[in-house]
Protein backbone atom coordinates (compact mmCIF):
# COMPACT_ATOMS: atom_id res chain seq x y z
CA UNK A 1 0.00 0.00 0.00
CA UNK A 2 1.16 3.51 -0.80
CA UNK A 3 2.59 5.51 2.11
CA UNK A 4 1.64 9.18 2.18
CA UNK A 5 3.37 12.21 3.67
CA UNK A 6 1.64 15.54 4.09
CA UNK A 7 4.17 18.37 3.66
CA UNK A 8 3.70 22.06 4.36
CA UNK A 9 5.31 25.17 2.81
CA UNK A 10 7.20 27.90 4.65
CA UNK A 11 7.40 31.66 4.49
CA UNK A 12 7.48 33.29 1.07
CA UNK A 13 4.49 31.54 -0.49
CA UNK A 14 1.96 34.03 0.92
CA UNK A 15 -0.46 35.84 -1.38
CA UNK A 16 -3.48 38.04 -0.79
CA UNK A 17 -6.69 35.98 -0.82
CA UNK A 18 -5.04 32.62 -0.19
CA UNK A 19 -7.38 30.06 1.32
CA UNK A 20 -10.43 32.30 1.19
CA UNK A 21 -12.26 30.06 -1.30
CA UNK A 22 -11.64 27.11 1.01
CA UNK A 23 -12.90 29.09 3.99
CA UNK A 24 -16.16 29.84 2.18
CA UNK A 25 -16.65 26.23 1.03
CA UNK A 26 -15.74 24.33 4.20
CA UNK A 27 -17.02 25.18 7.71
CA UNK A 28 -14.03 23.26 9.13
CA UNK A 29 -11.66 25.66 7.37
CA UNK A 30 -13.62 28.73 8.47
CA UNK A 31 -13.30 27.64 12.11
CA UNK A 32 -9.50 27.59 11.78
CA UNK A 33 -9.40 31.24 10.70
CA UNK A 34 -11.95 32.28 13.34
CA UNK A 35 -9.94 30.58 16.09
CA UNK A 36 -6.75 32.30 14.92
CA UNK A 37 -8.45 35.70 14.92
CA UNK A 38 -9.75 35.12 18.45
CA UNK A 39 -6.37 33.92 19.75
CA UNK A 40 -4.39 36.77 18.18
CA UNK A 41 -6.81 39.54 19.10
CA UNK A 42 -6.94 41.00 15.58
CA UNK A 43 -8.39 39.95 12.25
CA UNK A 44 -5.77 37.85 10.54
CA UNK A 45 -8.50 36.83 8.11
CA UNK A 46 -8.94 40.45 7.03
CA UNK A 47 -5.20 40.85 6.42
CA UNK A 48 -5.21 37.69 4.27
CA UNK A 49 -8.32 38.61 2.32
CA UNK A 50 -7.69 42.32 1.80
CA UNK A 51 -3.92 42.81 2.06
CA UNK A 52 -2.14 44.83 0.92
CA UNK A 53 0.66 42.36 0.18
CA UNK A 54 3.19 44.55 2.05
CA UNK A 55 1.16 44.14 5.25
CA UNK A 56 0.65 40.42 4.71
CA UNK A 57 4.36 39.86 4.01
CA UNK A 58 5.49 41.22 7.40
CA UNK A 59 6.75 38.14 9.25
CA UNK A 60 4.43 38.67 12.22
CA UNK A 61 1.46 38.47 9.82
CA UNK A 62 2.81 36.14 7.12
CA UNK A 63 3.74 33.39 9.55
CA UNK A 64 0.32 32.94 11.24
CA UNK A 65 -1.42 33.58 7.90
CA UNK A 66 0.48 30.78 6.17
CA UNK A 67 0.09 28.32 9.03
CA UNK A 68 -3.63 29.05 9.37
CA UNK A 69 -4.15 28.69 5.63
CA UNK A 70 -2.30 25.37 5.52
CA UNK A 71 -4.31 24.06 8.47
CA UNK A 72 -7.59 25.30 6.98
CA UNK A 73 -6.84 23.42 3.75
CA UNK A 74 -5.80 20.38 5.79
CA UNK A 75 -9.09 20.39 7.70
CA UNK A 76 -10.99 20.57 4.40
CA UNK A 77 -8.98 17.67 3.01
CA UNK A 78 -9.59 15.62 6.15
CA UNK A 79 -13.36 15.77 5.57
CA UNK A 80 -12.79 13.20 2.80
CA UNK A 81 -11.32 10.73 5.27
CA UNK A 82 -7.75 10.84 3.96
CA UNK A 83 -4.81 10.51 6.34
CA UNK A 84 -1.03 10.75 6.27
CA UNK A 85 1.51 8.22 7.49
CA UNK A 86 4.06 11.00 8.16
CA UNK A 87 4.16 14.80 8.16
CA UNK A 88 6.90 17.38 7.65
CA UNK A 89 7.13 21.11 7.04
CA UNK A 90 9.67 23.38 5.41
CA UNK A 91 10.88 25.86 8.07
CA UNK A 92 7.72 27.70 9.19
CA UNK A 93 5.73 24.82 7.68
CA UNK A 94 6.88 22.62 10.55
CA UNK A 95 4.23 24.29 12.71
CA UNK A 96 1.49 23.31 10.25
CA UNK A 97 2.91 19.78 10.34
CA UNK A 98 2.74 19.75 14.15
CA UNK A 99 -0.94 20.68 14.00
CA UNK A 100 -1.55 17.97 11.40
CA UNK A 101 0.14 15.39 13.64
CA UNK A 102 -1.81 16.40 16.74
CA UNK A 103 1.07 17.96 18.69
CA UNK A 104 -0.39 21.45 18.63
CA UNK A 105 -3.74 23.21 18.49
CA UNK A 106 -4.20 25.37 15.37
CA UNK A 107 -4.87 28.57 17.34
CA UNK A 108 -1.83 27.95 19.55
CA UNK A 109 0.27 27.46 16.41
CA UNK A 110 -0.94 30.82 15.06
CA UNK A 111 0.00 32.47 18.36
CA UNK A 112 3.45 30.88 18.43
CA UNK A 113 4.41 31.85 14.91
CA UNK A 114 3.02 35.37 15.29
CA UNK A 115 5.42 35.84 18.20
CA UNK A 116 8.16 33.98 16.32
CA UNK A 117 7.77 36.36 13.40
CA UNK A 118 8.03 39.43 15.62
CA UNK A 119 11.16 38.11 17.32
CA UNK A 120 12.82 37.21 14.02
CA UNK A 121 12.08 40.66 12.58
CA UNK A 122 13.51 42.34 15.67
CA UNK A 123 16.66 40.22 15.93
CA UNK A 124 18.59 42.00 13.16
CA UNK A 125 18.05 45.59 11.92
CA UNK A 126 16.34 45.76 8.55
CA UNK A 127 18.92 45.68 5.78
CA UNK A 128 21.72 44.37 8.00
CA UNK A 129 21.06 40.74 7.06
CA UNK A 130 20.46 38.94 3.79
CA UNK A 131 19.81 35.57 2.18
CA UNK A 132 20.62 34.21 -1.28
CA UNK A 133 19.91 31.04 -3.24
CA UNK A 134 22.98 29.34 -4.67
CA UNK A 135 22.33 27.28 -7.80
CA UNK A 136 24.57 24.63 -9.26
CA UNK A 137 27.15 24.16 -6.51
CA UNK A 138 27.50 21.36 -3.95
CA UNK A 139 27.04 21.89 -0.23
CA UNK A 140 30.65 20.89 0.34
CA UNK A 141 31.95 23.49 -2.11
CA UNK A 142 29.72 26.18 -0.60
CA UNK A 143 30.78 25.34 2.96
CA UNK A 144 34.45 25.52 1.97
CA UNK A 145 34.03 29.05 0.58
CA UNK A 146 31.91 30.27 3.49
CA UNK A 147 34.61 29.16 5.92
CA UNK A 148 36.97 31.70 4.33
CA UNK A 149 34.68 34.66 5.05
CA UNK A 150 35.16 36.67 8.24
CA UNK A 151 31.55 37.93 8.31
CA UNK A 152 28.81 35.62 9.69
CA UNK A 153 27.34 33.68 6.75
CA UNK A 154 26.22 30.05 6.63
CA UNK A 155 24.06 27.52 4.82
CA UNK A 156 20.43 28.11 5.79
CA UNK A 157 18.48 25.67 3.58
CA UNK A 158 19.39 22.39 1.93
CA UNK A 159 16.45 22.64 -0.47
CA UNK A 160 17.26 20.12 -3.21
CA UNK A 161 20.22 19.04 -5.34
CA UNK A 162 21.75 22.16 -6.87
CA UNK A 163 19.76 24.60 -4.74
CA UNK A 164 21.13 25.74 -1.40
CA UNK A 165 20.28 28.95 0.45
CA UNK A 166 22.86 30.95 2.41
CA UNK A 167 22.15 33.46 5.17
CA UNK A 168 24.10 36.01 7.18
CA UNK A 169 25.09 39.66 7.29
CA UNK A 170 24.42 41.63 4.11
CA UNK A 171 28.14 42.16 3.54
CA UNK A 172 28.89 38.51 4.27
CA UNK A 173 26.32 37.27 1.76
CA UNK A 174 27.59 39.77 -0.80
CA UNK A 175 31.17 38.52 -0.41
CA UNK A 176 29.95 34.91 -0.50
CA UNK A 177 28.07 35.56 -3.76
CA UNK A 178 31.27 36.76 -5.43
CA UNK A 179 33.31 33.84 -4.14
CA UNK A 180 30.68 31.24 -5.02
CA UNK A 181 30.27 32.50 -8.59
CA UNK A 182 34.04 32.34 -9.00
CA UNK A 183 33.91 28.75 -7.66
CA UNK A 184 31.45 27.65 -10.31
CA UNK A 185 27.94 28.48 -9.05
CA UNK A 186 25.58 28.93 -11.99
CA UNK A 187 23.74 31.72 -10.22
CA UNK A 188 23.52 33.36 -6.80
CA UNK A 189 20.12 34.99 -6.40
CA UNK A 190 19.36 37.46 -3.58
CA UNK A 191 16.11 36.59 -1.79
CA UNK A 192 13.44 39.15 -0.94
CA UNK A 193 13.42 38.49 2.80
CA UNK A 194 13.48 40.80 5.79
CA UNK A 195 16.29 39.10 7.68
CA UNK A 196 19.01 36.43 7.82
CA UNK A 197 16.73 33.54 8.79
CA UNK A 198 18.21 30.19 9.87
CA UNK A 199 21.57 31.75 10.69
CA UNK A 200 23.50 32.31 13.91
CA UNK A 201 22.28 35.93 13.80
CA UNK A 202 18.85 34.61 14.80
CA UNK A 203 20.08 33.24 18.15
CA UNK A 204 18.76 36.25 20.12
CA UNK A 205 15.29 35.57 18.68
CA UNK A 206 15.60 31.88 19.51
CA UNK A 207 16.54 32.59 23.12
CA UNK A 208 13.43 34.75 23.60
CA UNK A 209 11.22 32.29 21.73
CA UNK A 210 11.89 29.64 24.34
CA UNK A 211 9.83 31.65 26.83
CA UNK A 212 7.00 32.02 24.30
CA UNK A 213 7.01 28.29 23.59
CA UNK A 214 6.64 27.55 27.30
CA UNK A 215 3.23 29.29 27.23
CA UNK A 216 1.79 26.54 25.02
CA UNK A 217 1.32 22.85 25.79
CA UNK A 218 2.64 20.40 23.20
CA UNK A 219 0.85 17.04 23.20
CA UNK A 220 2.19 13.72 21.94
CA UNK A 221 1.60 13.30 18.23
CA UNK A 222 -0.61 10.73 16.55
CA UNK A 223 1.52 10.73 13.38
CA UNK A 224 5.35 10.92 13.23
CA UNK A 225 6.77 14.31 12.29
CA UNK A 226 10.23 14.78 10.77
CA UNK A 227 11.89 17.86 12.22
CA UNK A 228 14.05 20.32 10.26
CA UNK A 229 17.03 20.37 12.62
CA UNK A 230 18.21 16.76 12.73
CA UNK A 231 15.75 14.90 10.45
CA UNK A 232 14.55 12.72 13.34
CA UNK A 233 11.10 11.07 13.35
CA UNK A 234 9.11 11.52 16.55
CA UNK A 235 5.69 11.49 18.18
CA UNK A 236 7.12 12.64 21.52
CA UNK A 237 6.34 16.25 22.45
CA UNK A 238 9.38 16.45 24.74
CA UNK A 239 11.65 15.85 21.74
CA UNK A 240 10.41 18.98 20.02
CA UNK A 241 10.81 21.77 22.59
CA UNK A 242 14.53 22.39 22.09
CA UNK A 243 14.39 21.65 18.37
CA UNK A 244 11.74 24.30 17.71
CA UNK A 245 14.01 26.83 19.41
CA UNK A 246 17.10 25.63 17.54
CA UNK A 247 15.21 25.62 14.24
CA UNK A 248 15.20 29.42 14.20
CA UNK A 249 18.99 29.61 13.78
CA UNK A 250 19.74 26.14 12.32
CA UNK A 251 19.75 25.04 8.67
CA UNK A 252 16.56 23.56 7.23
CA UNK A 253 17.51 20.06 6.05
CA UNK A 254 14.73 19.67 3.52
CA UNK A 255 16.47 17.44 0.97
CA UNK A 256 17.54 15.14 3.81
CA UNK A 257 13.97 15.11 5.15
CA UNK A 258 12.46 14.02 1.84
CA UNK A 259 15.10 11.31 1.37
CA UNK A 260 14.42 10.04 4.92
CA UNK A 261 10.69 9.84 4.18
CA UNK A 262 11.33 7.95 0.95
CA UNK A 263 13.49 5.48 2.92
CA UNK A 264 10.47 4.92 5.18
CA UNK A 265 8.44 3.90 2.14
CA UNK A 266 6.71 7.17 1.27
CA UNK A 267 5.92 7.31 -2.43
CA UNK A 268 3.23 10.01 -2.37
CA UNK A 269 3.76 13.56 -1.10
CA UNK A 270 0.89 16.02 -0.70
CA UNK A 271 1.77 19.70 -0.36
CA UNK A 272 -0.92 21.43 1.69
CA UNK A 273 -0.96 25.22 1.60
CA UNK A 274 -0.44 28.26 -0.60
CA UNK A 275 1.63 27.74 -3.74
CA UNK A 276 3.64 24.76 -4.97
CA UNK A 277 7.19 25.63 -3.90
CA UNK A 278 7.68 22.47 -1.85
CA UNK A 279 6.25 20.32 -4.66
CA UNK A 280 8.87 21.70 -7.03
CA UNK A 281 11.68 20.92 -4.60
CA UNK A 282 10.48 17.35 -4.05
CA UNK A 283 10.39 16.70 -7.81
CA UNK A 284 14.01 17.80 -8.01
CA UNK A 285 14.97 15.49 -5.14
CA UNK A 286 13.29 12.39 -6.60
CA UNK A 287 11.40 12.29 -9.89
CA UNK A 288 9.91 8.85 -9.22
CA UNK A 289 7.60 9.80 -6.35
CA UNK A 290 4.08 11.13 -6.78
CA UNK A 291 3.69 14.79 -5.80
CA UNK A 292 0.23 16.31 -5.33
CA UNK A 293 -0.72 19.82 -4.22
CA UNK A 294 -3.86 20.95 -2.36
CA UNK A 295 -4.15 24.72 -2.34
CA UNK A 296 -7.71 25.57 -3.35
CA UNK A 297 -11.22 24.11 -3.44
CA UNK A 298 -10.78 22.29 -6.74
CA UNK A 299 -7.41 20.74 -5.92
CA UNK A 300 -8.57 19.57 -2.48
CA UNK A 301 -11.24 17.37 -4.02
CA UNK A 302 -8.86 16.14 -6.73
CA UNK A 303 -6.19 15.18 -4.20
CA UNK A 304 -8.74 13.46 -1.96
CA UNK A 305 -10.07 11.40 -4.86
CA UNK A 306 -6.55 10.46 -5.93
CA UNK A 307 -5.56 9.36 -2.42
CA UNK A 308 -8.74 7.35 -1.89
CA UNK A 309 -8.30 5.73 -5.31
CA UNK A 310 -4.70 4.72 -4.55
CA UNK A 311 -5.69 3.14 -1.25
CA UNK A 312 -8.98 1.58 -2.29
Amino acid sequence: MSKVAFVFPGQGSQKVGMGMDVMEAYPEAKRVYEAADAKLGFSLTEIISEGPIERLTKSENAQPALVSTSVAILRALETYGVKADFVAGHSLGEYSALVAAGFLDAADAAFLVHERGKLMEAAVPNGAGAMAAVLGLSAEAISKELAEIDEPVQIANYNCPGQIVISGTASGVEEAATRLKESGAKRVLPLAVSGPFHSELMKPAAEKFGAVLSQVTLKSGTVPVVNNVDVAFTTDAADLQEKLVAQIYSPVKWEQTILALIEKGVDTFVEIGAGKVVSGLIKKINRDVTVLAAGDVQSIEEVANKLKGDNA
